[in-house]
C-alpha cells in the first residue's frame, strides 16, 4: 500500500534533528523539530506548513532564522507549535533583527504555546514589523492539529525542562471498491472525492448524494448506503516522534500513550547502555531504552536517530544496541534507517 506520508530525516544520526514529512498527494509538508535545514531546497522549504517543535535547544531550533528567510514572501500562514517559552523564543529571534523594509511582505508567524494542559496562541504579521498580536484559542485537549484526513497529538514530556512528543495520525483511510464501481456501472469523478469528504466530516448518514451511471442514469443513494457498497476503510499510517527525555515512569506512560502501534517510531538513542548513568543525568535516553520503548508501544519499525557525538567513532554502535534489544519483537517489526 502507497502511504500518504513521506518521512525523511534531514541530518545524519549524529548531526541535528530534523525530521522532514511531505505529503504524496499534495503539495505540502510538515517538520519536527527545526535543527539545521541548509540540506533542504528551497521547493522543500515552500512546501512548510507546519513545525513542531519538541524544545528549544540550539540543535533543535537554531534553523528557525534559515526558515524564516525563506518563507517571506509566502501568502500562507506558517504555524509554529512548542512547549512553554516558544512564543518567547520566536519573538526574541525576530527581536534580533531590523524591519523596517519589511511591510511589503505578507508573511504571518503564528505560534501555539503548550503549558501544562493550556495553550497561548500569538501571531507575527511582517506587515507590523512583526509585533504581537494575540490569536483566540481553544481550551487544550492534546491534539495539536486535526485536519480530515490527519491529526497531529502531543504529550509533555521531561527533560528537565518541557520537551513535546508527537504522533501524526492518518485517519482511516476511504477506499473506492472499483469492482464495485465497476459492477455499478458508475462513473469516476469529483463525485466521488464529495463523497469521501461527506464521510470524513461525519455527514449525517441519510444524506443523500447524487451519481449518475455510465449510461446517463441517476442513482441516488444515503451516504450509509454509499459506505456499505462502494468505500473500504482501512487504518491509516501514523508516525511517532521522541527526542530528548529522561528513561522515568512518567515519560514512559506518555510516549506510550504517542507511540503505540506506530508504523515509524522516530526515536532518540543518545547514549549507549554501558552509559545509562550519564543519560539519566542529562535526561536522554539510551539506544537500549528506546528499543524498549518501541517494544512496549509494538511499533513496527524503530528509528533510532539522535546519536551523541562521543560515539561517532563507532557510527553503527548505537544502532546495533538498538536492534539488539529489539530483536525480542515479532519479525514484522524492525529497526531500520530512513535517509
Amino acid at each position: 500500500m502507497v502511504e500518504s506520508f513521506v518521512p525523511r530525516l534531514v541530518n545524519g544520526p549524529f548531526e541535528d534533528p530534523v525530521l522532514y514529512i511531505g505529503f504524496r498527494y499534495k503539495r505540502r509538508a510538515m517538520l519536527f523539530d527545526l535543527g539545521k535545514i541548509d540540506w533542504l531546497g528551497l521547493s522543500e522549504i515552500h512546501k512548510i506548513s507546519d513545525v513542531f517543535i519538541s524544545h528549544t535547544h540550539i540543535d533543535h531550533f537554531i534553523g528557525f532564522d534559515h526558515l524564516l528567510r525563506c518563507s517571506l514572501n509566502r501568502e500562507e500562514d506558517l504555524r509554529i507549535y512548542g512547549p512553554k517559552g516558544i512564543i518567547q523564543n520566536v519573538q526574541g529571534k525576530l527581536a534580533g533583527y531590523t524591519w523596517n523594509l519589511i511591510q511589503g511582505y505578507p508573511l504571518k508567524i503564528v505560534v501555539r504555546e503548550i503549558d501544562a494542559g493550556q495553550q497561548t496562541a500569538v501571531r507575527f504579521s511582517a506587515v507590523k514589523k512583526f509585533d504581537s498580536e494575540p490569536v483566540a484559542i481553544g481550551d487544550f485537549s492534546g491534539v495539536l492539529l486535526d485536519e480530515p484526513s490527519f491529526a497531529v497529538e502531543t504529550r509533555i514530556l521531561d527533560h528537565s525542562i518541557s520537551c513535546l512528543g508527537f504522533a501524526l495520525k492518518e485517519k482511516n483511510r476511504l477506499n473506492v471498491r472499483r469492482e464495485r464501481l465497476e459492477a455499478m456501472e458508475l462513473k469516476s469523478g469529483p463525485w466521488l472525492d464529495q463523497l469521501k469528504k461527506m464521510l470524513r466530516e461525519r455527514a449525517p448518514e441519510t444524506t443523500r448524494l447524487e451519481c449518475f451511471t455510465k449510461n446517463g442514469a441517476s442513482l441516488n443513494l444515503t451516504l450509509r448506503e454509499w459506505r456499505e457498497n462502494l468505500i473500504l476503510e482501512t487504518r491509516g499510517q501514523k508516525i511517532a516522534y521522541v527526542v530528548d527525555c529522561v528513561f522515568s515512569d512518567a515519560n514512559i506512560e506518555q510516549i506510550l500513550a504517542l507511540a503505540r502501534e506506530a508504523d515509524l517510531f522516530f526515536c532518540e538513542a543518545a547514549f549507549s547502555k554501558e552509559d545509562q548513568a550519564r543519560a539519566t543525568e542529562r535526561y536522554h535516553l539510551t539506544a537500549q531504552q528506546a528499543a524498549e520503548l518501541a517494544r512496549m508501544a509494538q511499533v513496527k519499525k524503530l528509528i533510532p536517530f539522535h546519536f551523541s557525538l562521543r560515539y561517532e567513532a563507532e557510527p553503527n554502535r548505537l544502532f546495533q544496541e538498538a536492534m539488539e534489544a529489539f530483536s525480542q519483537t515479532p519479525p514484522s517489526r524492525t529497526v531500520g534507517r530512513i535517509p
